[in-house]
């Protein structure tokens, strides 16, 4: 179960290092129609995470300004994956479980609210990605 559990956290790091190499090289797009997002391409409403995926584009290139103008919880999302997934090897290496007493579903639960509010924050003045 252990040898499962390291390949696992070994495909994670490298889907997230092929991750990184794409947003690299993709040029981010601010047209509604090549949106990824289901809710802005059909509705012409941006959702809480509208500009994410641009972020996450700009923080490759290492244009920290431009990411935080795209969504400005990118950087703190890439952090928290970033340091989720060291814990995770590190739960793996010492053969402990991973956080043994904060279950994940708050820390989701926390992003969603903070996701949310900052949405309906920029909704109120006017700056959501078109």
């Amino acid at each position: 179960m252990a040898s499962r559990q390291a390949g696992l956290w070994a495909l994670f790091g490298l889907v997230g290092l092929a991750g990184l190499a794409i947003f690299h090289f993709w040029v981010p797009s601010n047209d509604p129609a090549t949106a990824f997002c289901f809710s802005r391409r059909l509705f012409h409403l941006p959702c809480p995470g509208c500009g994410m995926t641009r972020a996450f584009a700009h923080l490759a290139k290492g244009e920290w300004s431009a990411a935080v103008i795209a969504h400005p919880l990118a950087p703190v999302v890439a952090v928290e994956v970033i340091l989720g997934w060291i814990a995770w090897g590190l739960a793996l290496a010492a053969r402990r479980p991973l956080l043994p007493k904060l279950r994940i579903e708050v820390l989701l639960l926390a992003n969603a609210a903070v996701l949310c509010a900052l949405w309906l924050g920029r909704a109120a003045a006017g700056t959501l990605p078109w």
